[in-house]
């Protein structure tokens, strides 16, 4: 997909909504299923599912924010299980546990930042790409 149309493009209200949406429902999940990463992936891939018959604007957008909480779905996936093999495992923390713990919650705030930002930003009509989803996303959606 030509990234330079999706920037000229004018969607209509209801197509700004659903694309905002596709944002705002990892959000709210979060709420719900913090601790249990699954929960997120799941809830964003139904929405996508839901929405992929939708104008390209919307099928962009859903794309983009199933293919964030994918990745996060990953290290949070990673973080959860190592964390329960401390607590309830023989395992002790180390540096390399704090180290990515750290890393990820940087990630997640990062993540959480852009996400309110494109939120937003899909909901007035503008088009916003994420740094690595981004590009990814116009390779997908052509």
């Amino acid at each position: 997909m030509d990234s330079a149309y999706l920037h000229s493009y004018k969607p209509h209200d209801e197509d700004s909504e659903k694309a905002s949406n596709s944002y705002l429902m990892s959000l709210l999940v979060i709420i719900v299923g913090l601790p249990i990463p699954l929960i997120n992936l799941i809830a964003t891939l139904i929405f996508y599912l839901m929405n992929r018959k939708e104008s390209v604007f919307v099928r962009w957008h859903c794309t983009q924010a199933l293919l964030s909480q994918l990745v996060l779905f990953f290290i949070n996936s990673y973080s959860f299980w190592w964390t329960v093999s401390i607590l309830f495992g023989h395992e002790p923390s180390s540096n390399y546990y704090f180290a990515y713990v750290s890393m990820a919650i940087v990630i997640n705030i990062i993540e959480l930042i852009t996400t309110i930002h494109a939120a937003i930003q899909t909901r007035k009509g503008k088009h916003v790409e994420f740094f690595f989803f981004g590009p990814l996303t116009n390779l997908i959606i052509k």
